[in-house]
């Protein structure tokens, strides 16, 4: 039965929902549920998962509702309960704290801020920003959905009067030496890292603290910057700080391939630093990154060693080794190749974090061929449901992409949906292996790993009782300093039967391995 309450002007933010949402359907007796705010978007969610009742329609963006598919009254009365105790559970953790439901507020209580994060619905977060930046407060822009426009006229402001403003849709920077939004813990250190990828900056930042070096500053751009209506303003502003910055002795550039004309204007800019520079444009032509005289990395995982080498005055390589060793790598990838049944053929990829997912696509193209994604790097592997639909023979999907995201918080907070995936994919006789990513730190939920673990699990379980071997390869991107830890992070994965490796890169190459021993 579908049973609904609603509580007429209640307000919750959407996160907190979304998340009691994922935990009511652990309650005994319920089947599905929703937790949310009555806005056009929540009710039709309710409907395309069944649990539509006439009374859903009374419901206005000022409510709050309960609505689950349940066993029977009882089961009701467990989920509403539930809900309660979520709820104040969350309240009680911000009873100490006051948080000013203006910008004016917060200026009345500390006069020197300097640099705002704003969390906004797109269609208010540009004027938000824009007062931050009368205001001369520089701007860390969360939100999304903003226009190029607004985006362009922003960034031409912040230049002018020498402030960030870093987004939209920008997840992570470490300005500071305190962490932003989605960040790890990592030591401070002489390497600066300017970027316009958010998990692509986690990556490189945590392999440059495990290989002992240390982060001076991370400023983000957001990932629309370097196109050509942008002009890669924030890049060269941020390029330009830290070529300033007496702290910062090595300068690590990250991006997808930035538009031509603007990729010559930040090379013209990067060659005259005066400090070494290491250019990841991920996928890009390391021709001509090196022709100005630049550090070109093939990887994250590379770029990461390359600033390391640079900052001990080491001389840089190429780093394409496996660091439980070449040998290892070749005798586990035939170990496992030779388990394979002949129906297994394909390779899935299901990434919490968009870099990471374009950045495995990018270095296994050529082994694969084609790649089905939901982000194709080639329109005609354009993936059409990808949310709802199969996955098509060698199939890379990015869970963090709007199709994903819209209802539900982002998958490095609430990773469920993927672990679903990772079952349903299981399934499929001609799936031999699949690749995942834990991105672990702050922002990030606090086990990641605990979904991913249980639904690798059952994914081999019923694999093996099928008489096939299924291959889960992951990589943890993450610090011992952070929350989740690595080390047990990567442990819990590995316990559940996966093959844990230190990078997505080498993730990639082991995975090449695989397929290569099973030809």
């Amino acid at each position: 039965m579908v049973k609904l309450e609603i509580r007429k002007n209640a307000y919750y933010d959407s996160v907190t929902l979304m998340l009691i949402s994922k935990d009511i359907k652990k309650v005994n007796g319920i089947s599905e549920g929703l937790v949310g705010m009555g806005t056009d978007l929540n009710r039709e969610i309710a409907v395309n998962i069944g649990l539509a009742t006439p009374e859903l329609e009374k419901v206005t963006p000022n409510d709050f509702f309960v609505a689950v598919h349940c066993d029977d009254e009882t089961a009701f009365e467990a989920a509403k309960k539930k809900v309660d105790q979520l709820l104040n559970k969350k309240s009680e953790s911000k009873e100490a704290d006051y948080h000013p439901p203006t910008l004016e507020g917060a200026i009345k209580i500390d006069s020197d801020i300097n640099l705002a994060v704003i969390s906004v619905p797109g269609k208010h977060a540009a004027d938000v920003a824009q007062s931050c930046l009368d205001r001369d407060i520089n701007v860390m822009l969360f939100s999304d959905n903003v226009t190029i426009e607004e985006e362009r006229a922003l960034k031409e402001c912040a230049y002018k009067k020498e402030l960030l403003v870093m987004g939209p849709d920008c997840g992570t920077a470490i300005i500071n030496h305190v962490p932003l939004a989605f960040a790890n813990v990592v030591r401070a250190g002489d390497i600066g890292i300017v970027a316009a990828s958010g998990t692509g900056t986690q990556e490189v930042s945590s392999i440059i603290d495990q290989l002992g070096g240390g982060i001076s500053q991370v400023i983000g751009t957001g990932g629309r910057d370097l196109k050509k209506e942008i002009g890669g303003i924030m890049m060269k502003f941020g390029l330009d700080a830290l070529i300033n910055d007496p702290q910062t002795n090595v300068i690590t550039l990250i991006s997808k391939p930035p538009a031509k004309e603007i990729a010559s204007e930040i090379l013209t800019l990067a060659s005259k630093a005066g400090k070494p520079v290491v250019v990841c444009f991920i996928g890009g032509d390391r021709d001509e990154i090196e022709a100005f005289g630049l550090t070109a990395a093939i990887s994250l995982e590379d770029a990461a060693h390359k600033a390391v080498a640079l900052s001990k005055g080491e001389a840089v390589k190429d780093y394409v080794a496996f660091t439980m060793g070449e040998a290892e790598a070749e005798a586990l990838a035939k170990e496992h190749a030779s388990k394979m049944a002949k129906s297994q053929k394909y390779v899935r990829g299901f990434y919490t974090g968009g870099t990471l997912c374009d950045e495995a696509m990018k270095l296994m193209l050529s082994k694969l061929g084609h790649i089905y994604s939901n982000i194709p790097l080639q329109p005609e592997d354009k993936l059409n449901d990808a949310r709802n639909g199969k996955s098509r023979e060698h199939t890379f999907l990015d869970f963090g992409d709007d199709e994903f995201t819209v209802g539900r918080p982002h998958p490095m907070i609430d990773p469920s949906l993927r672990a679903e995936r990772v079952i349903t994919d299981g399934k499929d006789s001609e799936c031999a292996i699949i690749m995942v990513d834990c991105v672990i730190g702050y922002g990030s939920h606090e086990n990641p790993a605990g979904d991913l673990a249980e639904a690798v699990k059952t994914a081999k379980a019923e694999a093996e009782a099928e008489g096939r071997h299924l291959l889960v390869v992951a990589a943890v991107c993450g610090t011992e300093g952070d929350p989740q830890c690595l080390s047990k992070t990567q442990k819990q994965l590995a316990d559940a039967g996966a093959v844990v490796l230190p990078s997505n890169a080498q993730a990639t190459r082991f995975v090449e391995r695989v397929l290569a021993n099973m030809e």
